[in-house]
């Protein structure tokens, strides 16, 4: 099933938004995965990549990235 073009947007702000904030906290993709495996989700390099590179991934997996980037209180004007 297609995205909308809203659907779209969305999607492209939370694939940038983790990316930036990534790349803000020098935290590598396989830091990432490192981290997202600590709080029990079944990540690598290769998967994180993917996902950011589609731009499309489970709420899940965006919000368990905020937490181990350490992005408490973002705002939706920040995406």
């Amino acid at each position: 099933m297609a995205m909308t073009p809203r659907e779209k947007e969305w999607s492209d702000r939370a694939r940038r938004f983790i990316k930036v904030e990534a790349k803000r906290a020098d935290v590598t993709y396989a830091e990432l995965a490192k981290r997202l495996n600590e709080r029990g989700l079944d990540e690598t390099e290769a998967s994180i990549s993917s996902k950011l590179q589609r731009g499309t991934f489970a709420v899940t997996f965006f919000l368990a990235c905020l937490a181990v980037l350490n992005l408490a209180g973002v705002q939706l004007e920040d995406l």
